[in-house]
């Protein structure tokens, strides 16, 4: 589905991936509901947005808070008129810690903000979404969503969770008019471990995957990500390193666990 003229939901809109996701999309000719739980990343968001700003609204928002999240569908209307398409892309990482080490309260955090958020955001705009003669869902996952990274487990299972569900949610909407993409960030140049809480453990979008390639700048990844959407692609892999690993697990995925902890124990130790 083409962007011109549409209007388009993207969470975690305050930095990173996300406002590069923001920023193109009305450089495309869109209107943009952009979400964050940041105020201060938002304004920067529309600071940066210039003379497309006022096709730009801000929503400041804690996506797990399930009942907040009901009443953004009828706030983006009342703003923009209508919604089109929605870009679940808000995640974090946890600490750079193995599960025995993991303090609850961290696993919770990020299989809420990760998991669940994407769907109670799916679950309040989907109704809306149907009605349209044109639609589209996109959730971003992880190249962690498909291999296993030490030290990134909950991480791991939260984006693992968004696949699956994403992929669900394609086969249930294949005789509507609403695509659905999943995608799958491999090493992004982010602020993610700072906004994450983590500063010091990574600063990677994927989850810290290095498997020896640099990590792509955040408008390059956004660019791809919104070039996907336009051809209503249902996988999108985005980066060398995730297009490279995801064969490589698939066709032999013990020798691609040994290999992630080779890269990935030294950060263990």
């Amino acid at each position: 589905m083409k962007f011109k003229d549409r209007v388009w939901v993207v969470t975690g809109a305050g930095n990173g991936i996300g406002r590069e996701l923001t920023l193109q999309i009305l450089l495309r000719g869109a209107r943009v509901a952009a979400v964050d739980i940041d105020e201060k990343g938002l304004e920067k968001t529309r600071e940066q947005a210039g003379e497309h700003g006022d096709r730009l609204s801000l929503h400041v928002l804690n996506i797990t808070n399930r009942e907040a999240v009901k009443d953004l569908p009828g706030k983006v209307v009342a703003e923009h008129g209508t919604v089109d398409g929605l870009i679940n892309n808000a995640g974090i990482i946890q600490p750079f810690l193995k599960i025995n080490d993991l303090e609850y309260d961290a696993i919770n955090r990020v299989m809420d903000i990760n998991f669940y958020g994407v769907v109670y955001l799916t679950k309040a705009f989907l109704p809306h979404l149907l009605e349209r003669p044109e639609a589209h869902i996109a959730n971003v996952s992880s190249m962690g969503g498909f291999l296993p990274v030490p030290g990134q487990s909950m991480y791991g299972a939260s984006k693992a969770a968004v696949k699956l569900f994403t992929e669900g949610l394609y086969t249930e909407l294949m005789d509507t008019d609403v695509r659905v993409t999943v995608i799958f960030p491999g090493a992004i140049g982010t602020d993610i471990a700072v906004n994450s809480g983590v500063a010091g453990d990574m600063d990677l979008e994927a989850g810290g995957e290095d498997v020896g390639s640099d990590p792509l700048p955040a408008d390059e990844a956004a660019r791809k990500i919104l070039d996907g959407i336009e051809q209503d692609r249902f996988r999108v892999l985005i980066g060398s390193d995730a297009r490279t690993m995801d064969f490589f697990y698939r066709l032999a995925p013990k020798r691609a666990a040994h290999l992630i902890f080779n890269q990935m124990k030294s950060l263990l130790s």
